[in-house]
This record gives structure tokens, C-alpha cells and sequence, in this order.
């Protein structure tokens, strides 16, 4: 799943709202008696939890959270197909200014927008497991990278709505973002103006790395054309169907978790840990307080996407509205909270991950309550439950059991057979 969407880029807004939001007579709560957005698909709410609202007058708990240590990666082909192997890992390379992050727009491989699958990762942690079993014992979530940061930024989203699927499957949940038809097709229908300001996210990707620990110096003038036609320091023609995705292991509070998430890059030579792991974002140059503000408050997410996956280091381009790069900029992920702290409209990460601990325990806790016993021995998989977490900003989430149609809606998309949307041959590896 690809960690790059419209909110990282610049405050890009494509998606429309096509739910009413839900109704809680105490915003800042979990609403547990809204009705369902569709009847078809969901039955009575099971959760009622309080919300970390982020103007608390209260001091956020600390809940320990565990140092990220990879256990596996693999790479998409520009094919689309999974290979445990590193090549498609990029090596970091300072970028030119100048650089026209509008170049090769027009060459530009962009993979459609797809449902959130975890089939990818699975795979990976099914062969991590086949390989050494045992290693970490139990584990409560499996889930992207991106699901998880919107899990545990939810106290300061004022904007976007969302929605999960979950299944608990062998004593693990597993979590994967639940886009509806209508919200794929308007990721994929993207405006001109939109589409362009996106592909400069891809674009300062290329300029920054190349296949190389050790590449040639980007020298020259960056719109001048080299021997082979592009502009010294492009580092290839974007295609996102290639990825790098590292799986890691950590721990919230009492809960292990193994999260997945694409790597943009390293720095330096690959060592098989996170600690030069590079994140690449861009951002508009900042000109004033209202730019630096905005700025500010998109550092949540660049923070909590990194931490996740132990990236220590996030570099920022910022550039014109025209697409040019002016400055590059690279922060120390540890150190992003300072950069905010006592700032109007500051965000504190540690009430974060105290919401984000307390949301996946008490979320167990209720599923626990009521789900059946995990069908190991009369071979029916299929009545395993799936769960529905849908966000709304400044009020609150619903969790509820999806019904049949609503199973139905998950497990279809795609050729493979599934159990609720996990695909069965993982169901039956989990439970054997």
C-alpha cells in the first residue's frame, strides 16, 4: 500500500465527503448509538468509548512504545509483482535546486487506487513465520503504516473521515482501510490541476534518490538535458506500481504489533535495519505565519508515518506553486514534537498514543465479547465476524458487526477468495 495520498501534498483536496456525518450529542466521544449509514451492511453499535479530545485540560499518560526493528522487506516490480528481494530499494541523493518537479509528467505510470488489502504484507509475515517460528509470540494488530497513523492522529483530525474493517483472527487483529466505490473512483478521478500537484510528491522522490549507494554527483544545471536526454540529478521516470516495503515489529503499551509501510529510501548503504531509513515529503515554500502554520500541522502525520516505521529522518522539499524546488530541508523525526510544542494549534504525541493504546484495547475487549470461538475443526470459516470503525472528525467512532451484504461488499473487488477481506489461505495459515 502506498504511504504517498492527497493530504500529504500540500493541503490537496480531492476527495468529497459522501457520508452524513454522524450525530453524538457529546462531541469529543466515541458515538455508539448512531444508526448505521447503510442498513444492509451493519447491525447495532457494540463500542462506547471516551475520547481523547486534544484541548483536555488534563495531562496526556505516557504509554510506552517499542523502538521499531525491521523484520523483513520485500519490493514491487514495476510490473506490479511481489518479490522478497531489495530491488526496488532507492539510495538517497541530495537533489538539485531549481529541479522542475514537474518533469516527466507526461511519462508518469500512476497504479489506480485500489482497496487497502493487507494480501502483501500477510504474505511477508506469513513467510517471516514459516522461517522463524515463534520469534515473537503473540501479536494483537497487523496493519499498514497508514491505517495505524490515522488510528492514532484521530485526536487532531478536523478534516477527513474514515473507515476500517476489522477481524480478529487467532487471537490478532488485523486492520485494513475500507474504501467504498464511490471513494475509489474519486481517488482515481482526479482533477488536472490536482493530478499535477500530486505527481510533485513522485517527482521529488526521483530527484532525490537513485538505484546506487554510490551515484554519480548532481552536478550541472538541472534543466539542462545529459547524455541521455533527462536533466542532470532525475533519478528515473515514475512509475508507482514500485515499491519498498519494510515490516517491522514494536509494541504499544501491552499490544506487539507488526506494521508495514513503503520506505522511500536509505541513506547511505542498506544494513538491514531502519536506522538510515529516509521519508521523503514535500511541502509549498513557506512565506509567512499562515504558511508556516499549515505547515506545522501537517508535521503530525510526516511524524507518526515515520515513527511507525523507525525512520529517523524526514526531508522536506519545498517548492513554488509552479513546481520548482527551491530549498530542501531535512528533520530529525525524534525531534519534530519540539518543533511544535507551546505553538498555537500544537499537538502533543503522547496523548496521541495514550488514545491510540486505549482504542486498540478496548476495541479487542469488545470484539472479544462478541465474536464466536474461532472455527479450528468443522472447516466453516466463513461466519468469522467483520467489524466496521468509521471516524467522523470532532465527534467521534462507531464500531459495529457488519451483516452478510455487507461481508459480501468487503470480500468482493478482486479474483481472490476471501473470508471477510482476509484471503482464505492466510485464514486457514493463522488458524492451522
Amino acid at each position: 500500500m502506498s504511504k504517498r495520498n492527497l493530504d500529504e501534498t500540500d493541503e490537496v483536496r480531492v476527495e468529497e465527503r459522501d457520508r452524513k456525518r454522524l450525530k453524538s450529542p457529546h462531541p469529543g466521544f466515541l458515538a455508539a448509538s448512531a444508526t448505521s449509514t447503510s442498513p444492509s451492511q451493519a447491525i447495532q453499535p457494540v463500542l462506547e468509548l471516551p475520547y481523547a479530545a486534544k484541548d483536555a485540560k488534563r495531562a496526556a499518560s505516557a504509554v510506552p512504545f517499542q523502538l521499531p526493528t525491521q523484520l523483513i522487506s520485500f519490493s514491487y516490480t514495476p510490473d506490479r509483482v511481489l518479490e522478497f528481494n531489495d530491488s526496488s530499494l532507492r539510495y538517497f541523493v541530495d537533489p538539485p535546486r531549481g529541479a522542475q518537479l514537474s518533469y516527466g509528467y507526461d511519462r508518469w505510470v500512476r497504479r489506480p487506487e485500489e482497496r487497502g488489502r493487507l494480501d502483501s504484507l500477510l504474505k511477508a509475515w506469513q513467510k517471516f513465520g514459516t522461517e522463524r517460528p515463534g520469534v515473537l509470540g503473540e501479536v494483537g494488530v497487523v496493519s499498514w503504516r497508514g491505517v495505524m497513523t490515522k488510528i492514532l492522529t484521530a485526536p487532531y483530525e478536523e478534516r477527513d473521515d474514515w473507515e476500517l474493517n476489522v477481524m480478529l483472527v487467532g487471537g490478532t487483529m488485523y486492520f485494513e482501510e475500507h474504501l467504498s466505490e464511490e471513494k475509489l473512483q474519486s481517488k482515481n478521478d482526479v482533477e488536472p490541476r490536482h493530478r499535477i500537484q500530486m505527481y510533485y510528491g513522485y517527482s521529488f522522490e526521483s530527484w532525490c534518490t537513485s538505484e546506487s549507494p554510490s551515484p554519480a554527483s548532481h552536478s550541472g544545471n538541472p534543466s539542462q538535458p545529459t547524455s541521455d536526454g533527462h536533466p542532470p540529478g532525475w533519478g528515473g521516470d515514475v512509475n508507482t506500481n514500485v515499491q519498498w516495503c519494510s515490516v517491522v515489529k514494536t509494541k504499544l503499551g501491552n499490544t506487539r504489533m507488526v506494521i508495514g509501510g513503503e520506505v522511500d529510501c536509505v541513506r547511505g548503504r542498506y544494513t538491514g535495519k531502519t536506522d538510515n531509513f529516509v521519508e521523503l515529503k514535500t511541502s509549498l515554500t513557506i512565506r509567512g505565519a499562515s504558511d508556516e502554520a499549515r505547515f506545522e500541522k501537517k508535521l503530525i502525520k510526516f511524524y507518526f508515518q515515520s515513527f511507525l516505521l523507525g525512520v529517523p529522518e524526514i526531508t522536506v522539499g519545498f517548492r513554488t506553486p509552479s513546481g520548482v524546488l527551491s530549498t530542501v530541508q531535512s528533520f530529525r523525526t525524534i525531534e519534530i514534537p519540539r518543533l511544535v510544542r507551546g505553538k498555537p494549534g500544537a499537538w502533543d504525541p503522547t496523548l496521541c498514543l495514550e488514545w491510540g493504546d486505549r482504542f486498540i484495547r478496548e476495541l479487542r475487549d469488545a470484539i472479544d465479547v462478541h465474536s464466536p470461538p474461532d472455527k479450528r475443526n468443522d472447516g466453516n470459516l466463513s461466519d468469522l465476524p467483520v467489524w466496521r470503525v468509521s471516524f467522523s472528525p470532532k465527534v467521534g467512532i462507531t464500531v459495529k458487526q457488519l451483516d452478510d451484504a455487507g461481508i459480501m461488499d468487503v470480500e468482493a473487488g478482486d479474483d481472490e477468495q476471501r473470508i471477510g477481506f482476509l484471503p482464505k489461505w492466510y485464514v486457514e495459515y493463522a488458524l492451522d
